[in-house]
């Protein structure tokens, strides 16, 4: 899938229009937020994937980011997702859901990117269940944004925006 242009990509100056690109985003969402809307509402919401994914894309038209959504529920999927962004992402907004807690081939995948990424979990797992307060991805440096629900996406977005100023 192709990134999503937010905006037209011109800043005007003194002298003339000049053609800026703007940040290239992966959204990388996995195992399970498919059931987005489905799954424990109480904890995830009521709202879908379809409805996160169209309030991201707002979200990064009103940041100038060109943003890219995807989702998998397999892991070597989304770690071929990672891969691809090491040629064509400035920075990355990852929802791993339950591998965050386990999955080293994400961890392994990420640890080349070598540019911004956030980690966003959209319940405060810093205070569930004691196996979901452990991040494979934790010390690569990323930052982090739990349990603000679809907000956190938007945080995410902001902390990347942040970085190419």
């Amino acid at each position: 899938s192709r990134y999503r242009s937010t905006t037209s990509g011109l800043r005007s100056t003194a002298s003339s229009a000049v053609r800026l690109p703007s940040m290239r985003i992966d959204v990388l969402n996995g195992v399970n937020l498919n059931l987005l809307g489905k799954r424990d509402p109480a904890t995830y919401g009521e709202e879908s994937l379809q409805d996160l994914e169209t309030q991201v894309y707002a979200w990064a038209r009103e940041l100038d980011l060109q943003v890219r959504c995807r989702q998998t529920n397999h892991e070597g999927e989304y770690v071929g997702f990672i891969h691809h962004a090491l040629g064509a992402a400035d920075g990355l907004v990852l929802n791993p859901g339950a591998w965050t807690h386990y999955a080293w081939s994400i961890r392994d995948a990420l640890e080349p990117f070598g540019r911004p990424f956030v980690e966003v979990h959209l319940s405060d797992i810093d205070n569930r269940e004691e196996w979901r307060r452990f991040s494979v991805l934790a010390d690569l440096g990323g930052a982090r944004v739990v349990g603000k629900g679809f907000t956190g996406y938007r945080d995410a977005l902001r902390l990347l925006a942040e970085q190419a100023e």
